[in-house]
């Protein structure tokens, strides 16, 4: 018989039994509703042994199926697997990490690069938990990409009285170590469909993981469009305008679309908000993969407005940490 592993604990898995049933009958608190695989409530992570079971993974996101997740209710390994919640402090250990550099991208965004003491495997686009001291730490998405970038890239907004974003502009120095936990959530590029389109909309900071994802979208071969909208009330609050623009050149299948929502809009830019701006330019989105991060009310409205476009709702990728890129 199979073992699973939860925490410090083994527990024979029985003849027949799903790997919900076997943890919830040993008093282990695994949230559950519809124990058929529909609900997506009993979502666990396998930390360790061999991949969970296919077919515990029908209905998940890519990005979630690459990370090894899987539903308990119908989950049943003929191997030993360990497990653990989404939410479990112990899937991922504190590792230090150098700061490399510090550069200002314009008034209030710090690029930040950091070099890990040990290896960390990520994806452009997820995002770390950097600690200012052991019980205050924030979330900040990854800008850079693995195996291209020697350093981990983060995009840090200061914001009024950032307690973490105000310690990183003002005190933080290269050469200082600091902790860092990751990588997490699953808004990340998936190979295997290059000739899908990709629309990116971002305000903000939230163009830090728009940035890794197409880099490590062409790095991997996409073919298909790939159209990236950032959006601010006014030029000041773009960056890598350049950068962008050099991309555009060098790829004939990459738009880049910078949007200024307030006054006067000069030449080179589009007038509106990013997501009005985005579905005027693509109103059908059947059959494209949509990544939204920036400020929380723009990615509600336009996530529901991209579904409403056609998108499909498993194509449509929104972290919940990289909407506001911190909260202090």
């Amino acid at each position: 018989m199979a073992n699973i592993r939860y925490a410090k604990d083994n527990f024979e898995l029985g003849e027949n039994q799903s790997v919900l049933d076997c943890l919830t009958d040993r008093g282990v608190p695994v949230p559950f509703s519809c124990r058929s695989g529909v609900c997506q409530t009993c979502l666990m992570r396998a930390t360790g042994g061999t991949k969970p079971p296919e077919a515990s993974q029908q209905g998940l996101k890519d990005t979630l199926k690459l990370q090894n997740y899987f539903l308990a209710c119908v989950c049943h390994p003929d191997t030993d697997l360990e497990v653990a919640l989404p939410d479990d402090d112990d899937i991922q250990a504190v590792i230090p990490a150098t700061v490399k550099s510090l550069k200002l991208l314009n008034s209030e965004i710090m690029y930040v690069a950091l070099e890990c003491h040990a290896p960390i495997d990520y994806r452009a686009g997820q995002f770390i938990n950097l600690f200012q001291d052991q019980s205050v730490g924030r979330s900040y998405s990854l800008a850079s990409v693995p195996h291209e970038d020697d350093h981990l890239h983060l995009h840090v907004r200061r914001l009024p009285q950032g307690r973490v974003s105000g310690w990183i502009h003002e005190e933080l120095r290269p050469g200082q170590t600091v902790q860092i936990r990751g990588p997490g959530g699953d808004c990340f590029y998936t190979p295997g469909n290059a000739e899908q389109g990709l629309v990116l909309i971002g305000t903000g900071s939230g163009l830090a993981p728009l940035y890794g994802i197409i880099r490590d979208a062409f790095s991997q071969g996409h073919t298909g469009p790939i159209r990236l909208f950032h959006g601010s009330r006014d030029q000041n609050g773009l960056y890598l305008t350049g950068e962008l623009r050099d991309l555009v050149r060098q790829y004939p299948n990459f738009d880049y679309i910078p949007c200024l929502s307030g006054g006067d809009v000069a030449h080179h830019f589009a007038a509106g908000r990013v997501h009005d701006v985005a579905f005027r330019h693509i109103p059908n989105l059947k059959n494209w993969r949509v990544f939204l991060c920036g400020h929380p009310e723009m990615v509600k409205t336009a996530k529901r407005n991209a579904f409403m476009a056609g998108a499909s709702m498993k194509d449509i990728y929104a972290d919940a940490f990289n909407v506001s890129q911190s909260s202090t």
